[in-house]
This record gives C-alpha cells, structure tokens and sequence, in this order.
C-alpha cells in the first residue's frame, strides 16, 4: 500500500529530528542509516541521563544540540520528524511552519519507508492492551511486531524481516501523520483527554478520525459499537467497517451467553467463552473482540485465536493482577491515568471488598461518573497527591465518604494492606508527575513495595 508522501529521498538530506526521546533517537538512527545529514535538536537542557545517548549519535556523525532550536539547525531542512510530545501550538513548530518544512511524525516516516502492513491502533483507552494481544494472536501465523507507543519504535523494525506492524498511534502521532494508510485502523473508544495539547476536543478528534477516511482510508475499519460517537462515526469510515461489542450489522464481534463470537458476512462463529479469557472486565473483553476482528480479518484460525487468547499475559501496569496474600489480590492499574481509564478497572469488579488507591496530578476532568462507579463497587477510597483535595470534595458531595488521605504511595500501601480487604486497586485516574518520573515508574514502585511486604 502506498504513502501519499512516499519514497522520501533521504540520502544527503538535511532532516531535522525534533527530541531525544525514544522515538526521536530510532528516527535518527535510521535516518543517519539511509544517508541523511540527520540534525537532532532538544529543547531541554542535557541532564546526566543523556550523556551516553548525545556520544553514541554523535559518534554516528549525528548533530546534537540541546536547551533550545537554533537557526543553524532548522535552517534548510528537507523534513523534520517529531517527537509526539511536541505540541502544533508550540514554537518550534510554528517556526517550522513559518519555513514551509515538511513535518513528520517517526510513526509516518516509517511508514513511507516500508511496504510491511500496518495496523493502527488508536482511542483513548485500551490501545496498549489491544495491541499487545492483537500483535500476540498475529504471532501464532505471522511475525507481527508491536510498536509505536507501545513497545518499539517503528523505525527500529525497518530492517527485520516481518509481516506486520501493529502499531499504538496515540494522538500526538496521529495528529503529524498526514500520509499514514493502515492496512487496518482500529478505534478502541473516545473519551476526552489530551485536550490542551490540541488545542480543544474536536482536534482531539479529527487527530485520530483521520485514519479512517478520506485519502488516509484503509482497508478495514474497526471500531467500538458501545461508543455512540464512534458508532455514528462508523458511517464515515472507509473501506469495510467491523464493529465491536454489539451484534450489528453483517460484520461484527459481539458476546452472548457468555462466550465471544465473530460474525463477518452474516455467517457467525464461535471464538472462546468468557470463562476461558485470562483478561477480566468488560473493557478487558472489547479489548479481546477487537483483536479478534483483525485476526479473523488475516486470516487466523479460531482455535489459534483462542489458544493465543487463552496464553496472553496482560500488559504491566493495565489491570495487571500481580500479587496475593491470603485473600487479598493486589492489582497494578497505574496506567489509569484520566478517570475515564479508572472507571474500567473500577467497574470490573463486583461483590467484594475493593480499597482503590488514586490520586496524583489531577487533570481536571469531570468526576460524576467517577464518583458513582466508586458508590458502586468501592468499599474504600485512599487518596494521595496533588488530586487528593478535589477527589476529595468530590466524593463527599457524591455522599461517598470512607476516604483515606495518606501522603506517599508507601503509605498509602500500609493503611491498604491492614484494612484486609479482597482487593487492593492502584488506579490512579490521574498523571504520574507530582511522585513520578512516569506512570511506569509509579506502577514499579507500588508493586515493588507491595511485594516487599507480604512475602
């Protein structure tokens, strides 16, 4: 399948790379690789962890420069490739676009650069996981790789030998992907988040809806049927259109009497029962009809579906059951990091004794939904960080008050584990940066002392 901005003839072209961030070193490298003069520019000043990444680039006959852009850098660019943390609003990119250069995210630059498939993953929650199982169903039959958000960066499989990219497009890549063609584009759901960064919800939006129609249609679009926008949106997207959790229209993954079934052309089958799935709540099952519309799409058997399905092992930090003692189970759920993306865990449990530890750096989104899951299914509320004031508030007006107010994750794992409940939740509902360097190191720590311990 072609790139609408393909065959970029690199060799000795000044390419500008914006960040050194995983992603902004893998375009780099290739791109130094492919002949370019590559030209990486970091708006940070060089902290100690960056020492050996500036000396082996710059050892390549990589340019690096870092604590701001200069002219010297951007001056005569042929393209800049982005890293996804960059927002359009900022400085540099206007002074890009005030030069008439091309700018590019890693994800499109390797996509103009192979002719391996992609399948593009996006929506606001569940991406990671569907990814990974959608990668691991593929790998019964094919050598299918994850990247992008999750996993490796694309460009560092541009000289492996495999079949498809299954590819996490989060919406900050999406949005310098203007070329980008998926074999297959999957939307897993679309809450509001990320709104600052683009400038308010419906460029949120348009980010990821661009995969989906127009000259950037794919072949197959999947998407969720439970999600009323994104079911309207369904008749907009080109190629053919598979829905997910629900039983409409002749292609289609839905769930009935407890099993999963798949549906394409009107003829129906049956994938795995509930019972046999290691992922646990309803989230967790679209997650699972999701990938398997896209292998039932490459052309995998249902038994190898159910038995990839059946050996899966959830991503770290997504729900991830890591721990028990006596009949407390501990879950890692950091990667929470909006309400929205809480409330799955926090529905996916039923009829027991939940403490849910949240908190961190609020981003001031709508609580109602919030809070009523909490009546619902939490016994105990413990709260930390820079959130815990408005969760706070907010609870107690919602007439849920036995809150827990602890100032470190540690702390807050103590008063946990001595209330010997059923299950101990981290999910947070909120960014990492208040305690963390990311939501990975917060997920590492919580189970690293939680394990500390109980064993």
């Amino acid at each position: 399948m072609k790139s609408i901005c393909p065959n970029l003839k690199l060799f000795d072209k000044k390419v500008l790379v914006l960040g050194l961030s995983k992603s902004g070193i893998s375009a780099a490298k290739y791109l130094n690789k492919a002949g370019a003069d590559v030209y990486l520019t970091e708006s940070r000043e060089e902290r100690p962890e960056d020492v050996e990444k500036i000396k082996e680039l710059r050892a390549l006959g990589i340019n690096v420069e870092t604590g701001g852009h200069s002219e010297d850098f951007i001056r005569d660019a042929y393209i800049a490739v982005t890293s996804p943390g960059i927002p359009p609003h900022s400085e540099i990119i206007r002074r890009l676009n005030e030069e008439k250069i091309t700018v590019i995210s890693e994800v499109e630059l390797a996509y103009s650069q192979t002719g391996v498939p992609f399948i593009a993953i996006t929506g606001t929650n569940g991406k990671t996981t569907t990814t990974a199982l959608t990668a691991h169903i593929l790998s019964s039959e094919y050598k299918a790789e994850p990247c992008g958000n999750y996993g490796v960066p694309p460009c560092d499989l541009l000289e492996k030998d495999i079949d498809f990219m299954v590819c996490e497009c989060s919406s900050f890549q999406l949005e310098y992907s203007n070329s980008l063609i998926p074999q297959i584009s999957v939307f897993t759901n679309f809450t509001p988040d990320h709104i600052d960064w683009h400038g308010g919800l419906e460029n949120y939006f348009k980010a990821k809806a661009k995969i989906f129609k127009g000259p950037q249609a794919p072949q197959f679009s999947v998407l969720n049927a439970k999600d009323s926008r994104l079911l309207d949106f369904s008749k907009e997207c080109g190629g053919t259109v598979f829905l997910f959790d629900g039983d409409i229209g002749d292609n289609c993954s839905y769930i009935k009497d407890g099993a999963i079934y798949f549906k394409r052309g009107g003829k129906v089958e049956k994938i795995i029962d509930l019972s046999e799935c290691p992922l646990i709540g309803n989230h967790n099952y679209q997650n699972v009809m999701c990938a398997v519309i896209v292998a039932k799409i490459e052309g995998i058997s249902n038994e190898d579906i159910k038995n990839s399905i059946m050996s899966f092992k959830v991503p770290e930090h997504r729900l991830e059951k890591f721990a028990q003692k006596e009949k407390t189970v501990f879950y890692n759920d950091s990667k929470a990091t909006n309400p929205e993306a809480s409330l799955v865990a926090i529905n996916s449990f039923n009829d027991c004794d939940v403490v849910l530890i949240a908190g961190g750096r609020d981003k001031n989104t709508d609580l109602t939904e919030f809070c009523d899951a909490i009546k619902k299914h939490i016994k105990t509320v413990v709260l930390i960080g820079e959130a815990a004031d408005r969760f706070d508030e907010n609870l107690r007006k919602n007439g849920f008050n036995n809150i827990i107010r602890e100032n470190s994750m540690k702390d807050a794992i103590d008063r946990s584990i001595e209330l010997n409940s059923d299950v101990v939740l981290l999910s947070p509902a909120c960014a990492s940066f208040d305690m963390f360097s990311g939501y990975e190191e917060r997920g590492r720590v919580f189970k690293e002392y939680v394990l500390s311990k109980i064993n």
